[in-house]
């Protein structure tokens, strides 16, 4: 493996893979689209057919998925970039203008799916519908949105990890790195003479992949579900942990102002642990009510869907 890579150059060292020219973006009639963009959109319009998908199979309107999403999709990226912004706020002080320049990315994807779930809430009142049922229909069209939207890190260099050289090590030539503040003094120790790259753990690939793995867990268990809105506790709590872990590796940490902790690692555990109250409390009501010992009716506890 070479020690001088090249601008565009990507490698994997301990896989043997070295990628050649891997772009960042291409010109069409003059006009420079970002790779970054044309990922995100692709895995925006494959959430929501996955979603549509899933209403289909259970019964639902498809289209109102497609209706929702154009809400959801416009409040989500605006949330993602207020997020971004709010604990980013000393790089944007003295620029406001830079808030909306968005081509080089910053978007924090809890900033998303929190608008997108206020979102949700306030089309299911105005549409009068179930904000559970069409949630759990469409955490897993959010969450494939978010397994190929972590791919545009990936050409744009950024969202790694601290250094490594276990086997999933990725090497990324200095010059490309999108946000050199994002190179730690300890990732920084191991460019020794003769090397222009940095070699860190691919935290993108981590996410996306552990999402992946979520996904397939959704999918089988909708089947098996016990009540409206477990779907969205097993998103909010499955997501939560992968990406508490997953942050404690990453170097482009959002912190809590004053202090050197990780705001999604702080809410990402919260949200698992709410996630695991939350479903374990309602099963027992659900056991309890099914009795007659609650005090209430079994047909007052929250209703599954048939798939």
């Amino acid at each position: 493996m070479q020690d001088i890579m090249g601008v565009n150059d990507i490698a994997f060292p301990n896989l043997g893979l070295y990628l050649r020219n891997v772009p960042q973006g291409f010109t069409i009639l003059g006009f420079y689209i970002s790779l970054y963009g044309v990922i995100i959109a692709i895995g925006v319009m494959a959430g929501i057919a996955l979603a549509a998908h899933v209403a289909r199979k259970t019964g639902q309107n498809p289209d109102d998925y497609w209706d929702f999403a154009i809400y959801g999709v416009i409040f989500g990226v605006i949330g993602a970039r207020i997020y971004y912004v709010v604990f980013e706020w000393e790089s944007y002080k003295d620029n406001l203008l830079e808030i909306f320049r968005m081509r080089n990315g910053g978007l924090a994807i809890y900033g998303g799916v929190i608008a997108a779930f206020i979102t949700l809430f306030v089309w299911c009142r105005i549409k009068k519908r179930d904000p559970r049922e069409i949630g759990d229909t469409a955490m897993a069209g959010l969450l494939l949105g978010q397994i190929i939207g972590r791919w545009g890190n990936f050409t744009n260099r950024e969202v790694f990890g601290k250094y490594t050289d276990g086997l999933l090590a990725m090497r990324i030539p200095l010059e490309a790195v999108r946000d050199r503040t994002d190179i730690t003094e300890d990732i920084a120790s191991h460019i020794t003479e003769g090397i222009n790259y940095i070699q860190v753990h691919p935290t993108f690939f981590y996410e996306s992949a552990l999402n992946l793995l979520l996904l397939a867990v959704i999918l089988l268990y909708y089947r098996h579900k016990r009540f409206q809105g477990e779907i969205c506790l097993m998103y909010l709590g499955g997501y939560g942990i992968i990406r508490f872990f997953v942050e404690g590796i990453r170097t482009d940490q959002l912190k809590l102002a004053g202090t050197n902790i990780a705001v999604s690692q702080v809410l990402g555990i919260v949200l698992f642990v709410l996630a695991v109250a939350a479903d374990a409390g309602i099963r027992v009501y659900l056991k309890n009510a099914a009795k007659g010992g609650s005090g209430g009716k079994a047909g007052d506890a929250p209703k599954a869907e048939k798939a």
